[in-house]
């Protein structure tokens, strides 16, 4: 008994890890990536910061396109990372609920998070600051949503520098047993009561890749949402997804009290149950809108807003770019495009010169005043010129009958 204590304490720090169905024989690893002034930084740490850091630097490239400085990105990152850790050690407490005194509550450096209560109290923090700030935290949560996801995917290494959240022992009829995992340390001992290595399945490398594809795939789809808050809605069902059947092969699961309900697959699944019809609902209420004309080409609602809580589309929400387009719409219409049924001729005469001008009246308006060109004017003038040198009369159509009676008559007397 003593001899296992030892052994216990001893594989604590290092763990025996191989692959043997990709090839990969054994190796081991240390969960202390360095010491600082004789404390030990754990690995751990180290790929928790990791992500969290980059987390931030996508979530800033991410704001600067829907026009959110970086600066209000750090201003949420200094409110909702320590709000989130705080929420996900409380999560890990309540459920777990083994801790005996206040000391042993906050002491998260000896693990004890939890997922799910990061994520809730960071939604909370967010919405809160955003209301401060008067920002749109729905616009918000569709850039942190992926920047979450990515940093899950970096933290899950974290777990197996320790050794720990790994499943159940792979069986060789299992298709998963190419991917199996063999594992010694100290948690395999105490949870297998088995010395030696175990073949487990490698559920922090199954959780980290489903949370890349799902990055990979979010952001393939990112320019395409069609209201803010898809990515969300998107980022929880993927997640919630996933985890509920991985969940179910872990060894350290948290069970809602004395039940076998483990806690993130019930919560998983209510996510999927939940997401995935509201997010059919919404995009066919989205194609109705649209298809009404209630939803412009350049508008981006909120999904309170498909949902008949948010408010309606107005042009102050009218992009800069897309009111001078429009403009320039209106004044290419006005001048080029002007529909018959608008537009009224006014004929005006000059008495002096016998010039005409033409103008044309758009809502009584005139758009474009025709007048005769000038080299016609001067043609005219020229030729009434010669008629009044050489004597020649001009008769108007309407004195060419009366001209031919008078002459008749003339010829008559004379005879």
């Amino acid at each position: 008994m003593n001899s296992m204590l030892v052994a216990s304490k001893t594989l604590y720090d290092v763990s025996k890890v191989s692959f043997p169905g990709l090839g990969i024989g054994e190796f081991t690893v240390n969960n202390v990536a360095f010491t600082l002034f004789g404390h030990d930084v754990m690995w751990y740490g180290v790929l928790i910061c990791l992500g969290i850091i980059l987390a931030v630097v996508y979530v800033g490239y991410r704001a600067k396109q829907v026009g959110i400085r970086f600066d209000d990105v750090l201003d949420y990152t200094l409110f909702a990372v320590p709000i989130s850790i705080i929420g996900a050690r409380l999560y890990y407490v309540i459920f777990y609920g083994n801790y005996t005194s206040f000391l042993d509550i906050i002491a998260v450096w000896n693990g004890g998070l939890a997922i799910y209560g990061g994520i809730i109290f960071g939604l909370i923090t967010v919405v809160v600051v955003s209301k401060v700030k008067k920002q749109n935290f729905f616009k918000l949560f569709d850039c942190i949503a992926p920047a979450v996801m990515f940093a899950q995917a970096v933290g899950r290494w974290g777990n197996f520098m320790n050794g720990e959240a790994f499943g159940s022992m792979v069986t060789k009829s299992s298709p998963l047993y190419f991917i199996r995992m063999g594992l010694e340390n100290s948690i395999t001992l105490s949870t297998f009561h088995q010395e030696g290595m175990v073949y487990v399945h490698p559920t922090f490398l199954y959780e980290s890749l489903w949370n890349v594809i799902g990055f990979i795939l979010i952001n393939l789809f990112f320019k395409k949402k069609k209201y803010h808050g898809q990515i969300l809605l998107a980022y929880l069902g993927w997640y919630g997804l996933g985890r509920t059947f991985i969940e179910m092969l872990r060894t350290d699961s948290l069970y809602i009290g004395s039940s076998s309900i483990r806690v993130s697959s019930l919560v998983g699944a209510i996510c999927v149950v939940i997401i995935v019809p509201l997010l059919i609902i919404l995009n066919i209420e989205f194609n109705k809108r649209r298809d009404r004309g209630e939803i412009p080409s350049w508008y981006v609602p909120d999904m309170l807003y498909l949902m008949g809580i948010g408010k309606r589309v107005s042009d102050k929400d009218m992009p800069i770019e897309e009111k001078v387009d429009k403009q320039d719409e209106k004044d290419e219409m006005k001048s080029e495009n002007v529909k018959a049924t608008d537009i009224e001729f006014e004929d005006t005469i000059d008495t002096n010169t016998n010039d005409y001008d033409v103008k044309i009246l758009v809502d009584n308006s005139i758009v474009q005043s025709i007048a005769p060109d000038d080299n016609t004017s001067k043609e005219k003038n020229n030729e009434t010129d010669v008629q009044q040198e050489s004597g020649i009369e001009e008769i108007s159509p309407e004195e060419e009958p009366k001209r031919e009676e008078g002459q008749e008559d003339k010829n008559e007397h004379n005879n």
